[in-house]
């Protein structure tokens, strides 16, 4: 009867998340497509490589079976896209770590997937249903487009536009989990 009780509860919470995930407006989707389309490159090679070799020994403590090729991969487009979309780069690390705990092929309960655990609606929202959510590249360039414009949908408000991401708007849980990753783990 109590596994019962909880499958049905954990059945149940997973469809109020998947019920909450928000979708969506038009204008929303065309600013997410335009972002998505744009070409980014690293600005300052020097400030990139010193962040690159400071984070990749974070990112090793934190997740040591992340191969070292593949943790290079994450941290050149995380600092690639973040600074293209005007994110701190660290706070799209605590985001990865939350998420996904840098897992690549992670997929939720819900059916979020990779490290920023991205809704595979958004691929049909922006008009790319054939991208890959597992790739790397396309999972940061989605998740740092969509923290993106949900920081400016709430004014510069991150901690609302953190729980947006999460689904979870108007509560706290989730982006107090983020700050505490970014503290803990992401800035000096």
């Amino acid at each position: 009867m109590l596994r019962t009780t909880l499958l049905l509860l954990v059945f149940l919470s997973s469809h109020w998340l998947l019920a909450n995930q928000e979708r969506p407006d038009d204008n929303f989707r065309n600013e997410l497509k335009a972002l998505l389309d744009e070409e980014h490159s690293f600005t300052d090679r020097f400030e990139a490589e010193v962040w690159m070799k400071d984070m990749s020994k974070r990112l090793a403590r934190r997740a040591p079976n992340v191969p070292e090729k593949e943790r290079f991969t994450i941290l050149k487009l995380t600092h690639k896209y973040a600074k293209a979309y005007k994110l701190d780069p660290q706070l799209v690390l605590a985001v990865m770590e939350v998420e996904s705990n840098f897992e690549r092929f992670a997929i939720s309960r819900v059916g979020a997937r990779g490290l920023m655990q991205i809704m595979p609606f958004w691929k049909e929202e922006i008009g790319h249903p054939d991208d890959n959510l597992m790739d790397i590249e396309t999972n940061i360039r989605y998740g740092c487009a969509i923290l993106s414009l949900y920081i400016k949908r709430e004014r510069k408000n991150v901690t609302n536009a953190l729980a947006r991401y999460n689904g979870s708007y108007g509560k706290m849980k989730y982006p107090m989990k983020v700050y505490r990753a970014l503290r803990k783990r992401w800035k000096a």
